[in-house]
């Protein structure tokens, strides 16, 4: 109930628009991935899935962020996040790893692919965990989502947001395919968000 309350919020707070192009939502197990311009764009991606979809939905937070007091403490328990530490990455125990544990055969996941949180003018290279996931998991379905306009709502450094209107645009699925090479398939991938972009 709780997380359906932040999910409402986060939705008042954006005045996010919600649109599905050649996709529609599904409970089926997915990576979300999508460019990344504000600490909101976990919160609201996830707060624009259907009921039945987020139940089943995890997005990959950074750690150090969201276990910064309380308040962030317990949102990041309410939308199920997955924790990544940024400062003590092991190759024994990779984020790639973990997060597919947590997501098993049963969740889908949200990625930020860019790593950290860019101006929101040009969407930054993708960083290779994209690719290692897929690789490992092939048969995930890969749905690109394009935010649009939440950097204006909580720009960086601050801590209110600024009531604006925001655009979450869901793309076509994709897969990673049998012998794409790494840099081909991030840069496929990126082309995917940034598509969306132009059709806002």
């Amino acid at each position: 109930m709780m997380g359906n309350l932040l999910a409402l919020i986060a939705r008042l707070l954006s005045g996010a628009s919600v649109r599905w192009v050649d996709c529609q939502p599904d409970a089926c197990q997915r990576v979300y991935f999508a460019n990344h311009t504000s600490h909101l764009d976990a919160v609201v991606l996830w707060s624009s899935l259907p009921l039945h979809v987020r139940a089943l939905t995890r997005p990959v937070a950074a750690k150090d962020y969201w276990e910064r007091g309380r308040v962030r403490q317990y949102m990041a328990k309410l939308f199920n996040a997955i924790l990544i530490d940024r400062r003590e990455i092991k190759i024994h125990q990779s984020p790639v790893d973990l997060m597919l544990r947590e997501i098993g055969d049963k969740y889908s996941l949200i990625v930020f692919p860019e790593g950290g949180r860019s101006s929101g003018e040009e969407i930054g290279e993708f960083k290779s965990g994209l690719y290692y996931l897929c690789k490992k998991r092939p048969d995930l379905e890969l749905i690109p989502v394009h935010i649009e306009n939440l950097n204006r709502i909580l720009p960086r450094g601050e801590f209110l947001p600024v009531p604006l209107l925001s655009c979450i645009t869901f793309g076509a699925p994709m897969w990673l395919e049998a012998g794409e090479p790494k840099q081909a398939f991030l840069e496929r991938a990126r082309d995917a968000v940034r598509k969306l972009k132009e059709r806002e």
